[in-house]
């Protein structure tokens, strides 16, 4: 099938979302993990507290504690950014809540925490972490109910299509996103893999690896009305990139500029 075949699959696949539900998106800049630095943790409260006090969006990183709580932490395990060790998911939402987070008095923030905090200030991408062999329900479950009342601009996306899909069809009116990186895979395996992922997870938004772009998908599907942030912006030149092929830059240190 030739590429210019695709076009109409895409759009019936993975059907663009209505301009008023995803705008916001691009009127932003986000901190990735929060404003973090030297002495400010990443996806700490402090950080989070320093995008807000910028102007500048919010992205976090969501995994599931061992009592069904959608928790702020990145990594599978404490150890590097903790003086803990092991998985998060073996721990209790109360027990991680106090483990302080290495170089600060920020303990593990819960995405309920996260949003009090917020309070619709600045909006939030949430990428949700997972990988092949999880069952993605629970997790998703549980950040769904976090979000449940709050009224504040905010997507949830994930490197896993399965999770755009499951809020597609579970929390339609929640705004999700794929993240992509091609890792230089521009063959037609490649290509194939990117819009299978597209059409499973039917998202709102795309989240771009800044290293890919320019990218041919990335401006398909950006020109037929899904939004394209680009992460992780780290520097002046990236921003220039971001400004050029994409509609909000996650950014962080150099890359992070002020509010546009």
């Amino acid at each position: 099938m030739r590429l210019s075949l695709f076009g109409p699959i895409d759009r019936w696949r993975a059907p663009a979302p209505l301009p008023g539900k995803v705008a916001w998106i691009g009127e932003h800049e986000f901190a990735h993990r929060g404003l973090h630095s030297a002495g400010t943790p990443e996806n700490s409260p402090t950080a989070f507290s320093q995008a807000i006090s910028n102007g500048l969006g919010i992205e976090c990183d969501i995994q599931r504690s061992s009592d069904g709580q959608a928790m702020v932490f990145h990594d599978w395990e404490l150890d590097r950014l903790t003086n803990e060790s092991g998985a998060v998911a073996q721990r209790s939402a109360a027990e991680l809540a106090q483990i302080e987070l290495a170089g600060s008095q920020d303990r593990i923030p819960t995405l309920r925490n996260l949003l009090e905090a917020v309070a619709g200030r600045v909006p939030l991408l949430i990428e949700i972490k997972s990988h092949d062999k999880m069952r993605i329900s629970a997790l998703c479950l549980a950040v769904r109910r976090a979000l449940e009342g709050y009224r504040g601009s905010h997507a949830v996306m994930s490197f896993d299509p399965r999770v755009s899909r499951w809020f597609c069809d579970n929390a339609p009116q929640i705004v999700r996103g794929l993240v992509m990186t091609e890792e230089g895979a521009r063959t037609l395996s490649g290509s194939a893999r990117r819009r299978l992922a597209l059409w499973h997870a039917r998202p709102d938004f795309l989240a771009y690896d800044i290293s890919d772009l320019p990218s041919r998908f990335a401006a398909t599907q950006r020109a037929r009305g899904l939004p394209v942030a680009t992460w992780t912006v780290r520097s002046a030149e990236q921003r220039v990139l971001a400004r050029e092929y994409a509609d909000a830059p996650i950014a962080e240190g150099a890359g992070a500029g002020p509010p546009r």
